[in-house]
């Protein structure tokens, strides 16, 4: 060791007794500095940025300073090793070596010690990045940016491992210099060759490092990734230690690739096996712990126990889907499921292309004057796919029923013979894959029964179908939206009242909006259901309550006569906003926040309720309207009217008024839940797509249905906001700091570096 520790403070002499090692520092911290600084007069004027330590250092979509540096960082180590082993070749003072009592690995690993203490002078420069923003941001996240400086480490240690095996190859320094550039840019760049073909993807995948620091560099510290580039800076250190021997002594040609085989077959089994999921150790350094799912998830897959679960994902090529899930998109797929491989080893995922119609493709062939089979081909050769890895219609029609998905990318999930589907994104939505709340839902549908929302459709009732204004599509059952309870883990079903029987154990049952009267018949079911302790919405209508007060009064509740008005300067005055009411707490404690900031919930043409305290039931206010400027208007009024007033002649009420009530009572061992309220309209697809106004409707609405399942769904996977959201930056200390980045430290650096080399020189 002690003969280690000699030839590297001998190695490290030589490096900062030149030139270039001060350069390349000083070049790092200028580029660092350029990105730095500029960013700093945003931060001082922007107050507000969640998950500022990850935005300003390690997310390559945003600022990312250090994700940016990473990928040059091969650009610097080339001229550091260059001449750390040609240099002895050159000179032959080689010669010595092999003559001498040390050992040809100890010389070895004497160089890349004094290359690991350059590395760690490199990281120096960069934390002094890390302690200027610390300064300035509270909550500063230190264990995610030590985990990211650390792969930052291993990096530069594999890259300078590589280097001086290149340059123990040559005798001229400027060729290893060349060599290691074109290994390292090789190694850069290869893990986006072949991504389309099996064979080649995961050969091409695991030679590309960069890579491999992309997990830890977004704060997952992983064995899999420490032991690869343990791996690499091993094999190619034998490589060096074999090629110095095998000069010293004479081999056949058969020995000495025998030897560079073992070394490869070593390290490559090392990799192998420290990546079998089964083996990988985690430890996720963020602050909220962005990069595992949340506990709620884990005890998910816990309760499935050792069961396999598969996942196979139908990707459509006459969709545009397709494009999110090719072949050479494979290991990005394997990553998204990797959180949940952490917690369930045994999900086995598989992908199926398939060729069949979307909506749109009769008029496509009609216009073309084409039969499917010739699209087919034709867009094949467009986009040169090779239609012998596609099934045709015929084929995956046979294996699976996708007629209902628009012939988008969905994923079906298959549990124990259960399967339920998860499904994907178009535009607007907030993004293509499902997140882990719907990822969750799906999982959770697997291992007990959906809950079951039936809507009646007696009365001409508002419709599950239907996207116009005043239906429910965009809640209940769009398919295409992430946030529809159909992709949250809710079965959606109607039913007539009149016709049917109101299905045993379904979560709840929606009456939206009935506009005739219900028969005795109807009735008489309805009453039966409540009798049972039967969860239920009754949503009515200012105008109809001669049709809704029938059905509340065993309730005790009523709507009252007349509409509620509210005066604004910006909207019609039977828009009603009103606000949340502590009941609306009490049912969902998520919606506290809302509640304290009066949050509104937007209802065009709203009625008032009353209601008794001395039934069967416990009744609270969800919804309670402005008493300052709302009231209920009776008889007929125009909306735009600006000289709508309030008339107490004409029977008009001032007050504040429930407009959505909460009913709870004990019904065989259970907590019966109803809702009644005096609009119908405010989960509607329209009030639930409004914009100018901002409301709350969608989660509201929401947060209900859940109540409804006692919390079941949808999943809650929320996790704790991020402290790191804002910056103690003013003007005078941005300007401190550029002065110092820009001029002071450089220029620091650079006297320090001149001073030694001047002081050498004259030695």
């Amino acid at each position: 060791m002690k003969k280690i520790i000699q030839i590297a403070r001998l190695e490290l002499s030589l490096l900062f007794y030149s030139p270039i090692a001060w350069l390349l520092m000083i070049v790092l911290f200028v580029q660092m500095s350029v990105d730095f600084t500029a960013v700093l007069p945003q931060l001082e004027k922007s107050k507000d940025i969640f998950f500022l330590t990850e935005k300003l250092f390690t997310d390559p979509h945003s600022i990312g300073i250090l994700a940016k540096i990473l990928n040059s960082l091969y650009l610097y180590i080339p001229l550091i090793t260059m001449g750390i082993i040609s240099r002895e070749t050159s000179s032959g003072s080689i010669k010595l070596l092999y003559s001498s009592p040390v050992k040809l690995s100890q010389v070895v690993y004497g160089k890349f010690a004094a290359m690991m203490a350059y590395n760690l002078v490199i990281i120096g420069v960069i934390s002094l990045f890390v302690l200027a923003a610390a300064t300035f941001i509270p909550h500063f996240d230190y264990p995610h940016i030590l985990v990211a400086m650390f792969a930052a480490f291993l990096l530069l240690s594999a890259y300078s491992a590589i280097g001086i095996f290149v340059s123990s190859l040559t005798t001229y320094q400027a060729v290893a210099a060349i060599g290691t550039f074109v290994v390292l840019a090789f190694m850069n760049y290869i893990g986006t060759v072949g991504q389309g073909i099996d064979v080649v993807r995961d050969l091409t995948y695991s030679l590309s490092m960069p890579s491999r620091a992309a997990s830890m560099l977004a704060g997952l510290l992983n064995t899999r990734d420490v032991l690869y580039y343990l791996a690499i800076i091993g094999m190619f250190l034998a490589f060096t230690i074999t090629k110095l021997e095998l000069e010293r002594v004479s081999k056949s040609v058969f020995q000495q690739v025998f030897r560079y085989v073992l070394i490869v077959l070593i390290g490559l089994s090392i990799t192998y096996v420290s990546s079998r999921q089964t083996v990988i150790a985690y430890y996720d350094a963020t602050a909220t712990k962005g990069n595992t799912i949340t506990k709620t998830s884990q005890e998910i897959l816990q309760k499935m126990g050792d069961e396999p679960l598969e996942v196979t994902e139908y990707i459509n090529g006459m969709e545009g889907s397709y494009w999110q899930s090719t072949p050479s998109q494979r290991i990005a797929d394997i990553a998204r499921w990797e959180p949940y491989l952490r917690f369930k080893p045994n999900i086995k995922l598989k992908w199926v292309y398939y060729n069949d119609t979307i909506p749109g493709t009769a008029a496509i062939l009609a216009e073309n004057k084409k039969t499917f089979e010739e699209l087919v081909v034709r867009m094949a050769q467009l986009q040169k796919l090779n239609l012998r890895k596609f099934l045709k219609p015929e084929e995956i029609r046979k294996q699976i029923d996708l007629s209902g998905e628009n012939g988008r990318l969905v994923m079906q999930l298959k549990y124990k013979g259960q399967t339920t589907f998860l499904r994907t994104f178009p535009p607007p939505d907030a993004g293509f894959w499902p997140r882990e709340e719907i990822k969750a839902a799906a999982l959770k549908r697997l291992i007990q029964t959906a809950p079951k929302i039936v809507f009646a459709t007696d009365g001409y009732q508002r419709s599950i179908d239907k996207l116009g204004e005043r239906n429910y599509r965009a809640l209940t059952n769009e398919k295409l939206t992430s946030s529809s309870m159909i992709n949250q883990g809710f079965d959606i079903d109607s039913i007539s009242l009149e016709r049917g029987e109101i299905p045993a154990n379904i979560a709840a049952l929606v009456i939206g909006d009935p506009k005739v009267a219900f028969s005795t018949v109807a009735k008489a079911k309805l009453e039966k259901y409540i009798a049972g302790g039967g969860n239920l919405i009754i949503a009515g209508e200012p105008g109809k309550q001669s049709i809704v007060n029938p059905l509340l009064t065993p309730l005790g509740v009523r709507m009252l006569d007349g509409t509620v008005v509210q005066r604004s300067k910006e909207y019609a005055f039977d828009l009603v906003a009103p606000i949340l009411a502590p009941g609306s707490v009490a049912m969902a404690p998520a919606l506290q926040p809302f509640f304290q900031q009066k949050v509104v919930v937007s209802m065009p043409g709203a009625g008032a309720l009353s209601y008794e305290d001395t039934g069967a039931f416990a009744i609270h206010p969800l919804l309670m309207t402005d008493e300052q400027s709302s009231w209920i208007k009776m008889g007929k009024f125009k909306v735009d009217s600006a000289a709508l007033t309030f008339d107490a002649k004409a029977g008009d009420q001032k007050g504040s008024f429930p407009t959505a009530l909460m009913l709870t009572r004990q019904v065989k061992n259970k907590e019966q839940r109803i809702v009644v309220a005096s609009d119908a309209d405010f989960f509607s697809n329209g009030e639930l797509t409004r914009g100018n106004m901002g409301t709350v409707n969608r989660y509201f609405a929401m947060k209900i249905f859940n109540w409804f399942t006692y919390g079941e769904f949808p999943v809650e996977v929320s996790r704790p906001q991020p402290k790191d959201n804002n910056t103690t930056l003013t003007k005078a200390s941005v300007k401190i700091i550029q002065v110092l980045y820009y001029g002071v430290i450089p220029g620091a650096m650079f006297l320090i570096g001149m001073v030694l080399l001047i002081r050498r020189k004259r030695k």
